[in-house]
């Protein structure tokens, strides 16, 4: 809800702006013909004459030539093997303050407790960081405790804009002005057109029916005038 415009928030309607809607072998060796000094030696042996029944012996072989003596092999640096440091584990949030409501990413607001004024409509927060409060108690037994927000407000972003990525399941957290802590579970999701709203109050806010956590901001497409935002979401959580 930009600027300084006042809008309200009223079960069982709303009237005026809320704020804006505003994250991969070897190698083979082939050999040819013996050679000496250059010139290739015949493959059979040529014998001299002997003696009348003496025995021939025959030639042996030319040798062959040797390979040479490959070199010796580098000396290897072996590296010792390092391990990766340990992960550290992730950051705790800071412990909730009392008196506050905070949404499933962290965004927290003040509670300010508001009654309805004589025209059955309740005033919007004044800051960015207040949630305005009516309806049941914290501790309530039945009926709607109903916590109403600013999606922006001058150009920054508020915590009740998380509204409108919320889903069935996220976990909410009010503590008391006493210390008190209240887990609630998101139930149900609606985005409702302001001009329809009033004929929702009763189901949405009424303070009849299981005791339930209602948070309502403002957003879609800007309209201007005194309602501001074209929408509603309303954001209804059971207790965990």
């Amino acid at each position: 809800m930009p600027g300084t415009s006042v809008s309200r928030l009223a079960p069982p309607a709303f009237a005026g702006g809320a704020g804006v809607l505003i994250v991969l072998i070897g190698a083979l060796a082939v050999g040819g013909p013996t050679t000496v000094d250059g010139s290739p030696v015949a493959a059979a042996a040529t014998t001299a004459a002997a003696p009348s029944g003496a025995a021939i012996a025959a030639a042996p072989p030319p040798s062959l030539p040797t390979s040479a003596t490959p070199p010796p092999a580098a000396p290897t640096t072996e590296v010792p093997a390092t391990s990766a440091p340990p992960a550290e584990p992730p950051a705790q949030p800071p412990a909730q303050r009392p008196g506050t409501v905070r949404l499933t990413n962290g965004g927290t607001a003040a509670l300010v407790r508001q009654e309805l004024a004589a025209d059955a409509t309740l005033p919007v927060p004044a800051s960015l960081g207040e949630a305005t409060w009516w309806g049941a108690d914290l501790n309530g037994g039945a009926g709607a405790m109903v916590l109403a927000g600013h999606v922006n407000w001058k150009g920054k972003i508020g915590p009740f804009s998380e509204l409108w990525d919320s889903r069935v399941g996220d976990p909410v957290t009010v503590v008391g002005a006493d210390g008190t802590t209240r887990r609630f579970t998101v139930s149900k999701i609606d985005t409702v057109a302001k001009e329809a709203l009033p004929g929702r109050a009763e189901e949405l806010f009424g303070q009849t029916g299981p005791h339930r956590l209602v948070l309502v901001t403002c957003g879609g497409r800007w309209v201007g005038g005194h309602d501001g935002y074209e929408s509603n979401r309303v954001v209804t959580a059971l207790p965990a």
